[in-house]
């Protein structure tokens, strides 16, 4: 059995490497479990203008929801329409 001597040097690299793993893995989570949208988020997933969006809203290509005076969008909804289309998902 071999030994290996571990220095505080080695233990503070493996914490920044561990502490910025966990920071990912939320990150990744929380994006994956957003099922809902706001109108900028999805003008940015989309690439495409307040215009297009609006456009898209009343040609009904995508399905929203009103609360308020705030447009939001399902994603699985986004996917669906751009499936028959596309290939490509959103996530």
């Amino acid at each position: 059995m071999s030994v290996e001597i571990l220095t505080k040097e080695d233990l503070v690299r493996f914490k920044i490497e561990l502490i910025t793993e966990l920071k990912e893995m939320i990150n990744e989570n929380n994006d994956q479990r957003k099922k809902w949208l706001r109108s900028k988020e999805v003008e940015k997933l989309l690439n495409i203008s307040p215009g297009t969006l609006q456009n898209y809203r009343i040609n009904g290509i995508i399905k929203w929801t009103k609360f308020g005076n705030t447009y939001f969008y399902s994603l699985d909804a986004i996917n669906q329409s751009f499936d028959d289309s596309s290939s490509a998902s959103f996530s």
